[in-house]
């Protein structure tokens, strides 16, 4: 926890590249995607849903990934509605209006990586709707073997690739796909050191920042996302901003639909330092570099390092290892006082993994609160209340015993455990 904050005066020298993220990040028509295109002509921008995405092959093949986050709070949903019961997560039914409505227009297609039955169905459901453009369904492996797990994956890639082909990308070319992992070797890199950034001096770095300018990379090719992180790094350092008097949080839960902003930014007001958090989780799915061998062909590279570098997740079966393991550990790398788990309503997987994390958690002394959210909440007041009053009972009580006092009861405002 810091001290009490002065009031900075001086002019933000991150203040330009953030305005730029935030343009990028948040803009539904891909104004972005667009101009890229224009750029180069008869090249494909492919979308995903934000979560892992192969984004070095669809480089590879000349394609420009483009991560596809639904509408958030900024669109209406009047006939995403109508494809979707009311008992799943927000995301399908603002991706579809999304596409009804034309913002997704620019895209030649669509991958849907899978995560689960809602992701799966939406995939369906997408080509039902738009018969014309592709879309594919890229099944990731639950096998870690990488003679069961790794070849089906590698399979999967060598699929995908030869439709874009098809569709007008280019030919797969082990060349261009080492330099794309390169490139993506490098924003991992950036993203990383931004990551580490955060952790160490949060006052400098907020969550609400840090979110554009990793989502931002959701339409640009990875060099040039590389280098918007490593501007931001650089320029937020150089601030005189000095520590609030908060408590240092792991959020977990997001790492699909993702949150509203204003959500965000009531969690910090109400005194929580985000160290850690699993937004913009397909940006972080590996962890370090891909290490490229000459005597391997690089798609089997990519695939590998799907198995032995991913990190734990609610979607991914982590076989033997412990549930909660790597949370705790993450927890203690970040100096972290407590968790807040914030998982998107009805999103299966994150709430069914939420009470095993809870009880790891738990079982060792890590204070813990926990809200639902969909990307289109309005309200945060309750969720604004709770988060400050567990921010006051870490301060009052710290990492000892008395993480049954900040449990949540449910409400009807949707603050569950």
């Amino acid at each position: 926890m810091g001290e009490a904050m002065a009031v900075d005066t001086k002019p933000d020298p991150a203040a330009e590249v953030l305005e730029r993220a935030r343009t990028l990040a948040l803009d539904l028509n891909l104004t972005e995607v667009k101009r890229w295109k224009a750029e180069n002509p008869g090249c494909l921008a492919i979308g995903h849903m934000p979560i892992y995405s192969p984004r070095p092959l669809l480089e590879a093949l000349g394609c420009l990934p483009v991560g596809v986050f639904g509408g958030g709070d900024e669109i209406d949903i009047i006939r995403g509605d109508s494809y979707f019961q009311s008992y799943i997560c927000h995301i399908p039914r603002s991706t579809v209006e999304l596409g009804i409505a034309g913002h997704l227009d620019c895209l030649d297609g669509m991958v849907f990586p899978s995560i689960c039955d809602v992701i799966r169905n939406l995939g369906g459901m997408w080509k039902l709707l738009f018969p014309d453009r592709y879309s594919a369904y890229l099944d990731l492996p639950q096998n870690f073997d990488r003679d069961i797990g790794g070849r089906f994956y590698a399979h999967e890639l060598r699929r995908i690739a030869s439709e874009i082909t098809a569709l007008g990308g280019l030919a797969l070319d082990p060349e261009r796909l080492r330099v794309a992992i390169e490139d993506d070797n490098r924003r991992r890199r950036a993203i990383a050191q931004l990551d580490a950034a955060r952790f160490a001096t949060p006052w400098l770095y907020p969550a609400s920042e840090a979110y554009l300018v990793v989502r931002a990379g959701s339409v640009l090719m990875a060099a040039e996302h590389a280098d918007l992180v490593d501007s931001y790094v650089a320029l937020a350092g150089q601030r005189s901003n000095r520590p609030l008097d908060n408590v240092r949080v792991v959020l977990v839960g997001a790492f699909c639909e993702q949150p509203p902003m204003g959500l965000i930014i009531s969690l910090e007001r109400a005194g929580c330092d985000i160290v850690a958090d699993d937004f913009q989780h397909g940006a972080r799915t590996i962890v370090g570099d891909v290490v490229l061998h000459d005597d391997e062909d690089p798609l089997d590279t990519l695939a590998f390092c799907f198995l032995d570098q991913g990190i734990a997740t609610a979607s991914r079966y982590i076989a033997d290892d412990e549930k909660g393991g790597a949370l705790i550990a993450q927890v203690r790398e970040t100096g972290a006082d407590g968790v807040i788990f914030a998982a998107a309503s009805f999103c299966d997987p994150a709430l069914l993994d939420q009470p095993m994390l809870e009880a790891a958690c738990a079982a060792v002394g890590i204070p813990f609160t926990a809200f639902k959210y969909s990307e289109n909440t309005g309200q945060f007041q309750v969720i604004r209340e709770q988060a400050g009053a567990f921010s006051d009972s870490v301060k009052l009580w710290g990492d000892t015993s008395h993480a049954s006092l900040t449990q949540p009861s449910p409400t009807e405002q949707g603050v569950a455990r």
